[in-house]
């Protein structure tokens, strides 16, 4: 096979087009003629963002897949309560205790549930998982003309374009009967972890210069099992690390059917558009640094403490720091402590309860104790600082980003990967959604937006 190389996009969008001073000018154009004025927002009742004035989600469906509870509503006004998740109706803290009672990984059975509606029998679960199993391997000749002669600098791109190429390798792909969206449902959700690791290692030799490993998935190997297995050039894994890994993806697995990249998933299915279209604008939507590229975005910030305080156990420094980072004068100017606060959750993220209790126990393992207690420091003494600066009453909690970058990183993941690593669990609950809007959507999703522009005239060219 003939090496293959960075694209050259020279000849399809020239970087020096940027530095055009034409270009500029049409940069000035576009942001003087898409800025609204914010009080026509109010003027006219818009829900921006699909929210409420309080901050609750605008009601646009119905689901029995995932129930996010974070706040109940009394008299009128929102109350915060902790945190619950539910799939298909069972605490998400009983599905996890459930199965590590038994010493087995739990992301086959949790998306068997999702799908399904129910857990499986013992038989159902074995076939289930030997079914995922089998289905792990690319088509012949997809890894080399697919992932290897058109790498990515971002595998979250690479992820999406995998889906895409799939499309052209279904003898099937726009049958829209159950059965057959159940057979490509299946087979996404094994695939991912290859079509991941698969984009990573091209990405890691094509623009980081890194050796190429591509290893052959293990069919009697679990999803976690088998994303570690393929990622690392020996292969090798520890319990421990699948362990946790496991428990990632079934808390990343599934979170009620208004997060942006699954209700993407409805959008685009409502349309009656094939799975591959609408997976692959879900995991667009999941790229972006405000969905599930916040972890990476906890890990700068994290790194960023370190590099400024010099005492990583003194809760002065630490919050004089902090206070610097919500008034934006210290790490990117934006305000925010990324991993804190969600858009439903408000005293506590159950994800991240269950998540912190075993990075604790990781962090121990590998003497870096120091780093937990940073990380549950600043988890501590934000909420208030923030508070504090903004003068609001607004209850916030570390959400699952706030630990899952820094669980990745203890496990040895590349950065490049977090996301990725979502991708592999959310695809999941994706599916079932998919599912569900084919089985019980029926309408096209065409929410309503309102015209402000000025009525104009068209204006010849001679005399413009």
């Amino acid at each position: 096979m003939a090496d293959a190389v960075v694209p050259d996009i020279e000849g399809i969008v020239p970087e020096k087009t940027t530095k055009d001073p034409f270009l500029t000018e049409l940069a000035r154009l576009a942001k003087q003629n898409n800025k609204i004025d914010p009080e026509l927002y109010e003027k006219f009742s818009v829900k921006r963002g699909l929210r409420n004035s309080d901050g609750t989600g605008v009601l646009v469906g119905l689901t029995e897949i995932g129930d996010v509870h974070g706040y109940i509503v009394s008299e009128k006004e929102k109350v915060a309560v902790p945190g619950r998740l539910r799939y298909r109706g069972m605490e998400i803290e009983d599905v996890v205790a459930g199965f590590q009672k038994e010493k087995r990984h739990g992301f086959e059975e949790t998306a068997y549930l999702l799908l399904f509606g129910e857990l499986p029998k013992k038989k159902d679960l074995t076939k289930f998982t030997h079914l995922l199993g089998k289905s792990r391997s690319l088509p012949e000749g997809f890894t080399e003309n697919m992932i290897l002669k058109a790498p990515s600098s971002n595998v979250m791109n690479k992820l999406a374009r995998s889906v895409l190429a799939a499309y052209s390798y279904d003898k099937t792909p726009e049958d829209r009967s159950l059965k057959n969206i159940l057979r490509q449902c299946i087979g996404l959700i094994a695939r991912f972890p290859t079509f991941a690791a698969y984009g990573y290692q091209a990405k890691a030799h094509y623009y980081d210069g890194e050796s190429l490993y591509i290893h052959t998935p293990d069919e009697k190997l679990s999803t976690a099992e088998n994303f570690l297995m393929l990622t690392r050039p020996d292969k090798r894994y520890t319990k421990t690390e699948a362990d946790l890994l496991d428990l990632c993806l079934v808390l990343h697995a599934e979170h009620g059917g208004g997060n942006n990249s699954t209700f993407v998933a409805h959008v685009v299915t409502s349309s009656d558009t094939d799975v591959y279209s609408a997976v692959a604008a879900a995991i667009g939507s999941l790229k972006g640094s405000k969905h599930g590229g916040a972890n990476i975005q906890v890990i700068a910030m994290m790194d960023n403490i370190k590099q400024n305080v010099k005492n990583y156990e003194s809760e002065n420094q630490i919050a004089d720091y902090l206070t610097k980072i919500v008034k934006k004068e210290a790490f990117d100017n934006s305000g925010l402590i990324y991993g804190l606060g969600h858009a439903v959750y408000t005293i506590s993220d159950p994800r991240t309860e269950l998540l912190k209790k075993q990075a604790a126990k990781l962090a121990k393992e590998k003497d870096i104790e120091w780093e937990f207690n940073l990380y549950s420091l600043v988890e501590r003494l934000a909420p208030e600082i923030f508070r504090e600066i903004k003068k609001s009453e607004k209850k916030i909690c570390p959400n699952v980003d706030f630990y899952s970058g820094f669980v990745y990183r203890m496990l040895g993941i590349p950065t490049e990967l977090y996301t990725p690593i979502f991708a592999i669990a959310r695809i999941a609950g994706w599916c079932a959604h998919i599912i569900e809007e084919n089985v019980s959507g029926g309408r096209i999703i065409r929410p309503a937006y309102k015209s402000v522009a000025e009525t104009r005239e068209y204006i010849p060219t001679s005399k413009r």
